[in-house]
């Protein structure tokens, strides 16, 4: 993995441009060579030989405490050692101002060594970031800062049981705490109760504090809630109490732990019922979480977008990094496994050798699905957060344009490889056999714990919603047209190199037939005709975004094949074939996915709830 990622980032994205900026001045290839360097030793060492055993141990609730294995507390305490937790953040903040996408790629080693295990630090991270982003300067100073060094963790409180996906109907109420406490230093002070559910890292005592970030609803004059999600607002809920200065006032915070709920897999991580308010634990005298208002009223979702939409980048890349570990277990599997002999020999002659079953063509074919997939999805990732890096450093005009892109390209980063790298884990199983279905081998775990990701930080349908129903029309479009000019840049450069001119044509049909399937499903305009079918949209719409990005990259590996890279051409030769599977085998797909579009079919719009 590492000669791959070493590749991506230097040959196809160079990030050593970024040192010329002021912000990463300090930085050079050597320092991002040796954050790497920390954090592949610290995964291997800590989560790796871990991951196992927090599947199989997983937290348990005693009715008071949460018990994790010690191996999580000891891989949690390398994590924060490391300083990743702040990565990109000012020196001030006692960050390392390191790009995102080195940060990227350095968290890369934890998602794939132990993604349940390092889900702690992603949601602190963009707990943090958010704080940073939309909190006042005391609770910068307060929160973000101690998350950052480690000493909490932070959550997001969304979802409650009643109200999945549906944020408009969340019904935690927060109401000013009286007079007397309305306004002290860590901003205006509410009570809340309510409940929310599948609250990942809702407890546990790794760290002192827990950071909960609550999306709850204030009454209006009449005592009621406001329908709609304009009516939510944002609140920093310490599980417990803290002065000013950071320090803990010794009071427990009216936040109860309700149940944990067993997974099919992602055991590593708690994830919660929690109460808010119910009154186990009075803060003077009385009932109701204490929070602290972040941002304005009734803009709460507004400010927890930016956690989210980091979120859903960090849970693409894990699905990636999942899809990746089963790729490699697989691999080294099918070189090991003997079984068969080639139709060349005779096939069916007992008494030739038999060859390893990375020899058969099928087992290739799945090694370069798995291939396709998992590459390809850590090259969408990076890319994203190669745009991150634009959008805070760039020039103006970059910055909009970076923007623009990102927004475009978060839901396809969060629901591609979520669908796809689960594919790959699941052939890493077929690859295994019989072998794969047991739990000596670790190809079932990855596919467990990546099972989560097409439905947590937003369901897929919920991401096909946002790319068809707002992300392709905004601004009139423009993002959907800057990533067109993108992709005709790299399909121009393709047509000058033998043997990519073909990929090139192709992806400009697929291309067109987007664009083309995009005007037809709201050729109505009737949002119930377009987005009835916003899911095949969205498999077709990232198949060309991973198709485009494939190309780039093997316009890369031929640079480096040309040039006779220390690499080898092995390694070359394997990006470029894993791009021709892509666009022999996967792109042409995009074709059935689009015809329901374009036709706005009504098949399961239409189809009556008793029929089943």
């Amino acid at each position: 993995m590492r000669a791959t990622l070493d590749f991506l980032l230097h040959d196809w994205l160079h990030v050593e441009s970024l040192t010329a900026r002021p912000r990463f001045a300090d930085h050079s290839i050597e320092t991002f060579a040796s954050v790497l360097d920390t954090c592949e030793r610290i995964a291997r060492e800590k989560f790796a030989p871990f991951n196992r055993l927090a599947d199989t141990e997983e937290p348990r609730f005693d009715g008071e405490r949460v018990h994790l294995p010690q191996a999580t507390y000891a891989a949690m305490a390398a994590y924060v050692e490391s300083g990743m937790l702040a990565a990109m953040q000012d020196y001030e903040h006692g960050g390392m101002q390191l790009p995102c996408v080195v940060e990227m790629a350095g968290n890369a080693f934890f998602s794939k060594a132990s993604v349940a295990m390092g889900g702690y630090a992603m949601l602190t991270s963009g707990n943090a970031s958010l704080l940073m982003a939309h909190g006042t300067p005391q609770q910068v100073e307060t929160f973000a800062k101690n998350e950052f060094a480690g000493r909490w963790f932070g959550t997001m409180c969304l979802s409650e049981p009643q109200a999945g996906s549906s944020l408009s109907d969340v019904a935690t109420r927060a109401v000013p705490d009286g007079a007397e406490f309305e306004h002290d230093a860590l901003g205006p002070r509410y009570r809340l109760r309510g409940n929310k559910m599948w609250i990942s890292g809702g407890e546990h005592e790794i760290t002192e504090n827990i950071v909960h970030l609550v999306l709850a609803k204030i009454p209006g004059p009449d005592g009621k809630l406001q329908p709609g999600v304009k009516g939510i607002s944002l609140f920093i809920v310490p599980k417990w109490l803290v002065h000013a200065d950071g320090t803990l006032t010794g009071e427990r915070n009216d936040v109860a732990l309700a149940g944990l709920n067993h997974k099919l897999g992602y055991r590593g991580t708690t994830n919660t019922l929690l109460n808010f308010g119910e009154g186990r634990f009075k803060v003077n005298g009385q009932a109701g979480a204490v929070g602290y208002l972040v941002g304005q009223p009734g803009e709460g979702l507004k400010c927890m977008f930016h956690m989210m939409n980091e979120a859903r980048i960090g849970v693409g890349l894990g699905a990636v990094m999942l899809g990746y570990a089963g790729y490699e277990a697989s691999l080294d599997y099918a070189k090991q496994r003997p079984q068969g002999r080639p139709l060349s020999a005779g096939g069916k002659n007992s008494a030739a050798p038999q060859v390893a079953i990375v020899e058969h063509a099928d087992i290739k074919r799945m090694l370069l699905a798995q291939k396709a997939y998992v590459e390809g999805g850590l090259a969408l990732e990076l890319y994203c957060a190669r745009l991150v890096d634009e959008q805070q450093t760039g020039t103006p005009d970059a910055r909009v344009e970076a923007g623009r892109l990102l927004e475009l390209l978060t839901p396809i980063a969060k629901s591609w490889p979520s669908e796809w790298c689960l594919e790959a884990n699941s052939l890493a199983i077929q690859v295994h056999g019989g072998y794969g279905y047991t739990r000596d081998f670790p190809v079932e775990q990855y596919w467990r714990d990546n099972r989560l990701n097409m439905i947590h930080e937003g369901t897929h349908g919920i991401q096909a919603l946002d790319l068809l129903g707002r992300k392709v029309l905004m601004d009139d479009g423009q993002g959907l047209r800057l990533l067109a000019t993108r992709i005709n840049g790299t399909i121009a450069h393709a047509g000058q190199v033998r043997g990519l001119a073909e990929h090139g044509n192709a992806l400009a049909r697929a291309l067109q037939h987007v664009g083309a399937a995009t005007k037809a499903a709201w050729a109505s305009g009737n949002p119930l005709d377009a987005l009835a079918n916003a899911t095949p949209y969205l498999q077709a719409f990232g198949h060309v975004v991973l198709a485009w990005l494939w190309l780039d990259v093997a316009l890369a590996a031929q640079r480096g094949l040309d040039a006779g890279d220390a690499r080898g051409t092995d390694f070359h030769r394997g990006k470029l074939a894993a791009a021709r599977y892509f666009f022999r085998y996967e792109l042409p797909k995009i074709d059935a996915w689009l015809a329901v579009v374009e036709t706005r079919d009504t098949t399961c719009r239409d189809t009556d709830p008793d029929w089943f």
